[in-house]
This record gives structure tokens, C-alpha cells and sequence, in this order.
């Protein structure tokens, strides 16, 4: 999965022609670690539809700030420059794969 940063944040993910997956995490948030694989094979089966990229709150405290991401892991769907979906905490992938279900 790609990373994004505050810097390319619009470009990558509001300007995207198709629905972006955010991943807002950080390296010492445990659940995020749990979710990471879970993330790439969703990306891996189902990349063509929905293009899955992360970001690391640490580094990149504006985009978060921006949403008022308050919790981690917290996974924002990003469609035509809109949130279309939030999802917020580890879920195991067939959650993820039903709460997705519209864009994939």
C-alpha cells in the first residue's frame, strides 16, 4: 500500500477517479498493526476498485486534524473528494469487506 502525506494528501486521494481507502494510523497503535495485512489483501483482491493508501498520523498531523480523527486505526472512504464512509477500530476482514461493499 502507497502512503500519503499532508503534502500530496489532496492530490492522491480527494482529486482520485476512483474511492480511496484511508488508513489513518500510527506505529505504536497495536490494533493498526492488526488491520494492516487484512488492508493488503483487500487492496490486492480489489485494487482495480477502490485503491487503498495509508497515513501515518505521527508524520502527518494536518489531514487528521482536518477530519477530526480522534481514534485510530480509523479507515475513511474517499469518493469524488467526499468521505463516503468512516470505519473506525480493527474489524476482521469480512466486516471490512461488507462495510466496503459499495465500492468494491
Amino acid at each position: 500500500m502507497k502512503a500519503v502525506t499532508d503534502a500530496d494528501f489532496d492530490t492522491e486521494v480527494l482529486k482520485s477517479d476512483k474511492p480511496v481507502l484511508v488508513d489513518f494510523w500510527a506505529e505504536w497503535c497495536a490494533p493498526c498493526r492488526m488491520v494492516a495485512p487484512v488492508l493488503e489483501e483487500i487492496s490486492a483482491e480489489h485494487g482495480d476498485k477502490l485503491e487503498i493508501v495509508k497515513m501515518d498520523i505521527d508524520k502527518n498531523p494536518g489531514v487528521p486534524q482536518r477530519y477530526g480523527i480522534v481514534s485510530i486505526p480509523a479507515l475513511f472512504v474517499f469518493k469524488d473528494g467526499k468521505v463516503a464512509r468512516q470505519i473506525t477500530g480493527a474489524k476482521p476482514k469480512s466486516i471490512l469487506l461488507r462495510e466496503l461493499a459499495d465500492f468494491i
